[in-house]
């Protein structure tokens, strides 16, 4: 069931100009789809897509860059060595991570129905239908690998897990969450734990859907010989 509580925000003063230029941006065929929308810093952002099927959740991996236009970003984290630089967006209760040396680019992409993403430069395409890893290695000295699996979860691991990145993300990586979703006393959230070494980058990160009270968690490694 959707939550259709107002926007509350504690910012005095909003560009109106802006916020009727991002409602002309989102055009709906089907009128049953109630659009909602929330204040994130500055901007007006509409409310990620959470009340989805896991299996319907779409892991894509690209050798191109990906144009931020294309994605709702709710957080984002620079990254750079001698060796590769990396962004990470928050796109919701899913992510994007792109990797950039002198000779490549990889991003890696969780989207959900109806996300717009290029068919060029796609390498691969997989749903979240169990546990899965995959390999892949690049001409130009990347080294990919992912594993994946969806957990069903109790209320109260839910609540737990919830409690526990939270906590853990004050010293490391980055946690939204979006209470104008909250499901049930459940709050869908995403956290995104990363560490840059020099040659490798590590990538784990934690997508929580409170409908259906399940967990996708993800393990992916760049290696950069």
């Amino acid at each position: 069931m959707q939550n259709n509580r107002p926007i509350s925000t504690g910012i005095a003063l909003i560009n109106t100009d802006i916020i009727l230029e991002k409602l002309r941006q989102f055009v709906y065929n089907d009128v049953n789809i109630k659009i909602r929308f929330v204040v994130w810093g500055y901007c007006l952002m509409e409310l990620p897509q959470i009340n989805v099927a896991i299996e319907e959740l779409t892991f894509s991996l690209f050798q191109r860059p990906l144009h931020p236009e294309l994605f709702q970003i709710y957080a984002n984290r620079r990254l750079k060595t001698a060796k590769y630089e990396a962004i990470i967006w928050v796109t919701g209760c899913t992510h994007v991570v792109s990797v950039f040396t002198a000779d490549a680019c990889m991003a890696e992409v969780v989207s959900t129905p109806g996300q717009m993403l290029p068919s060029r430069g796609l390498i691969e395409r997989f749903q979240f239908r169990g546990p899965r890893s995959h390999k892949l290695t690049l001409s130009k000295g990347l080294n990919y690998m992912t594993d994946f699996q969806v957990e069903k979860m109790s209320p109260n691991l839910y609540r737990q897990s919830y409690v526990d990145l939270d906590r853990f993300a004050r010293n490391r990586g980055v946690f939204v969450k979006f209470p104008e979703l909250e499901i049930g006393g459940l709050q869908p959230f995403c956290y995104i734990d990363f560490e840059a070494r020099r040659s490798e980058l590590h990538i784990h990160t934690f997508a929580a859907y409170p409908e259906q009270v399940t967990m996708i968690k993800t393990q992916s490694l760049f290696d950069f010989q």
